[in-house]
């Protein structure tokens, strides 16, 4: 396929892994620095409706079929769009109402490992071994010490959050958790749906329908287009959302999926929460502190024992290459 020969060079593949890490990455920063002039679940769906027609004007140029037909077809339209479009990050913009983009970024991170689990259980073929449960272990371990290092995150008195009972903070951690989780529902009930639909014409579509669900719990929750305050910031982080981390970025991980496959493509997730914290030192000048950085070794050690053969295998697939 063209994006194959496009990405035949090595050192091109990882020019555009590192841009889409990049790209993604960044993406959590623009979202903290946009929620301040918008509506969280707004905020999303307007990204996404913006991207999905772009995406979906992409599949009709360079797919030879772009609308869905049949039961599988739309029923894996319908779980990308409510899981991994609306789900995801309906749950990931609220949840940076109470963390940073940063530590969003690591929660996230664990998108893989809690792909691995689900699998596991709702796929018959899948199953986790002890190397594999303890990877997953890890991944827990690493959000727990992200949520809670010091027993701080049960409020007792003024600190307390929406639910009474959660810190804001711990909140924003649960929501961002659930929005990983949710990805990786939905990434693995699409495996058994996978059909001749071209990615790009699945993502558009998904894109679409995610933008409708959130702009349809916008609407439920109260949240109003009179109460987006459009300045300088809202616009620059709007527009970096939808044309560069939206647009951009999901045509190189298409085109990188077909050139490296899913497993290479899955440490995309562990470059991005480095991308975020220098992003967000930058611009926001928050730091991130010393247990977001142990919770993020923890779950990539969580990845490393779950993928330990895919990684290996590549290692030595790639170990006389000199680009």
């Amino acid at each position: 396929m063209y994006s194959k020969d496009l990405l035949s060079s090595p050192t091109v593949a990882v020019g555009a892994f590192l841009l889409l890490a990049t790209l993604w990455g960044s993406s959590f920063v623009a979202i903290e620095a946009g929620l301040a002039y918008f509506p969280p679940l707004l905020f999303a769906g307007i990204r996404y409706a913006l991207a999905g027609v772009a995406v979906l004007a992409y599949a009709t140029v360079v797919s030879d079929r772009w609308v869905p037909r049949g039961r599988d077809e739309w029923l894996g339209v319908g779980v990308a769009g409510g899981f991994v479009i609306a789900a995801y990050h309906g749950l990931l913009y609220v949840g940076e109402l109470h963390v940073s983009g940063a530590i969003a970024a690591v929660i996230v991170s664990l998108s893989p490992v809690l792909t691995a689990a689900f699998a596991a259980v709702l796929l018959p073929n899948e199953r986790l071994g002890p190397l594999e449960i303890a990877g997953f272990a890890l991944g827990v371990v690493g959000v727990a010490v992200i949520a809670d290092p010091g027993g701080a995150g049960l409020a007792a008195g003024g600190g307390v959050g929406p639910l009474g009972f959660l810190s804001p903070e711990l909140l924003g951690v649960a929501l961002v958790f659930l929005s990983a989780a949710s990805f990786s529902v939905g990434a693995v009930l699409l495996r058994p749906l996978r059909t001749d639909l071209p990615i790009a014409a699945l993502q558009g579509w998904a894109m679409v329908t995610g933008a409708g669900l959130l702009l349809g719990g916008a609407a439920v929750t109260g949240e109003s287009p009179a109460s987006i305050v459009w300045n300088a910031t809202a616009v620059v982080s709007l527009t970096y959302l939808t044309v560069l981390s939206g647009i951009v970025g999901f045509l190189l991980y298409f085109a990188l999926l077909d050139a490296v496959g899913p497993t290479q493509l899955h440490l995309v997730s562990y470059v991005e929460p480095i991308v975020a914290a220098v992003g967000s030192w930058v611009v926001l000048g928050h730091l991130i502190g010393g247990e977001g950085v142990l919770g993020f070794v923890a779950i990539l050690a969580g990845f490393a024992a779950l993928e330990r053969r895919e990684i290996a295998a590549y290692v030595a697939a790639h170990r006389g290459f000199r680009s």
